[in-house]
């Protein structure tokens, strides 16, 4: 059997996505689901809550993955900058560079010994050492995102995840049905896919998996039930 934390470890190794993946999922089914709690809140037909559903789809799911195109973007032109920093002063300073890895090592608990020999030998490897520098000095790592990918994750990621809440009502539409209790079970499948999703960030944030499963649906539940009181009351007003 494959556990949630197998699959974790496996895409932390594999892929490169796996925060787009869960963060784009986690805002597609929270987002959605109030939407679809809104419009019940106010009363209103299944046609409504698959136009208003969509809609969040697309132009919500068009603006995140904007948003982690340019965040990416702009993350990997700084790197690139402190990297061509970087290597122009292990050229020209190699000493100076030794030395600060070295006293780098010691602050970490090497010998001072150990420290300036593992400092040479590192060194032989110019583009190793630039990375390394970079990522002690100034916690940059080098995850080479292609910013374009990473958009085009994040918004499938939150169109797959958020048209969850609406496949009840989309297969009733589909097939002009009228499904029993369709908003209950929405809510059970939205509420186990914002628990998983939450597992799978731990992952990430290093936090307790089931900490971090209760604490994605605590948060998805209050922007639900808030959202269907808000359409509860404005139905009333309006």
């Amino acid at each position: 059997m494959v556990t949630i934390s197998h699959l974790a470890k496996h895409f932390s190794s594999r892929g490169k996505y796996l925060k787009s993946w869960i963060y784009g999922g986690l805002d597609g089914v929270i987002t959605t689901f109030a939407v679809v709690a809104g419009v019940m809140g106010a009363n209103l037909s299944s046609a409504v809550i698959l136009i208003l559903g969509f809609a969040n789809l697309i132009a919500d799911g068009i603006s995140m993955a904007v948003g982690d195109y340019i965040s990416t973007k702009s993350e990997e032109e700084y790197y690139q900058s402190e990297e061509a920093t970087e290597e122009m002063e292990v050229k020209s300073n190699p000493k100076n560079e030794r030395k600060d890895f070295e006293s780098i090592l010691i602050k970490k608990g090497f010998k001072k010994e150990d420290a300036k020999k593992i400092s040479l030998l590192i060194s032989r490897n110019k583009n190793y050492e630039v990375e390394t520098m970079l990522h002690e000095e100034l916690g940059l790592n080098s995850d080479h995102l292609n910013p374009k990918k990473n958009a085009f994750v994040t918004f499938i990621s939150f169109f797959a995840f958020g048209l969850i809440p609406l496949l009840l009502f989309v297969i009733g539409a589909i097939f002009n049905l009228g499904i029993p209790n369709a908003f209950l079970f929405a809510s059970i499948l939205s509420g186990v896919s914002m628990f998983v999703l939450g597992v799978v960030k731990s992952k990430v944030t290093k936090k307790s998996s089931l900490k971090s499963g209760f604490e994605t649906l605590l948060i998805g539940g209050i922007a639900a039930i808030a959202a269907y009181f808000v359409g509860e009351i404005l139905s009333k007003i309006i």
